[in-house]
């Protein structure tokens, strides 16, 4: 006489949350392959990316629902509810760390070294084409006074070298960080400012933002300010601030490797 083994049958909720948080995924690494080539307007990939964010937490939901399923009834699903969890943290970890950032820093999306007299963003037909024709205005009072709160150490940098010098190492440390210039004048003649326009990308979604460099000669030193702008959003989440830390940090090293 033989033995009929039943098996415990499925909970379709977990099974269902495995499955829409692996296509929540799935959507979302497209959404960001379709950011990097720039091949489509970046409103268009924001909601797709926020479509895959959706789908990620109601995969979550019916993770929760299965749960309480497993628990009454014992059926099985635990191991895809705990996989439908992990792929959608892969998924929602990056939105949930710019929420975090929105609620600790201020709404800014253009940053400079010298809030009395931010540098200017080149106005050649060049630059303008590589900004897309975009034309960032003076920063405003009220974000000014936000910055400086919020970013006390964001200051213009004082080299001890005369402006040839210290353009060399501004060259530098551009190509290091791997900008793309737009645009450029070395210090010297009738006004004395050099400048570097040139375009960086998130490291995520690639989207591309606005730097320029202003070198001023001052006497047996030379004054670096930067002012780094993003070319969507009314917050930054940090991005601009870090991107200026990161390029003195750079200097630092290129002064070093002299």
């Amino acid at each position: 006489m033989r033995r009929l083994i039943l098996e415990e049958p499925w909970s379709a909720a977990a099974l269902w949350s495995r499955r829409l948080s692996l296509f929540a995924l799935t959507v979302g690494v497209m959404s960001v392959g379709l950011a990097r080539s720039g091949a489509v307007e970046v409103s268009a990939v924001l909601a797709v990316f926020g479509v895959a964010v959706l789908i990620a937490c109601l995969g979550l939901l019916l993770g929760g629902a299965g749960s309480v399923v497993i628990w009454r009834t014992g059926r099985r699903g635990v191991g895809s509810i705990v996989g439908a969890v992990c792929l959608a943290a892969l998924l929602l970890g990056y939105p949930a760390w710019l929420v975090a950032q929105a609620v600790r820093l201020p709404a800014l999306n253009d940053i400079s070294t010298d809030l009395n007299d931010p540098p200017a963003f080149a106005r050649s037909s060049r630059a303008l084409a590589a900004r897309e024709q975009i034309v960032h205005d003076a920063i405003p009072q009220q974000s000014r006074e936000a910055q400086r709160r919020a970013y006390p150490s964001v200051a213009p940098i004082i080299l001890d070298l005369d402006a040839d010098e210290a353009w060399q190492i501004v060259e530098k440390a551009v190509a290091a960080r791997k900008w793309q210039v737009v645009d450029h004048i070395p210090p010297g003649g009738r006004i004395g400012l050099g400048h570097i326009d040139a375009v960086d990308k998130t490291l995520l979604m690639g989207f591309p933002q606005d730097v320029t460099i202003r070198v001023r000669p001052l006497a047996g030193q030379t004054r670096i300010d930067i002012r780094s702008a993003s070319r969507f959003g009314r917050h930054d989440f940090g991005e601009n601030a870090r991107r200026i830390r990161r390029f003195a940090e750079e200097l630092q090293t290129q002064l070093d490797a002299r």
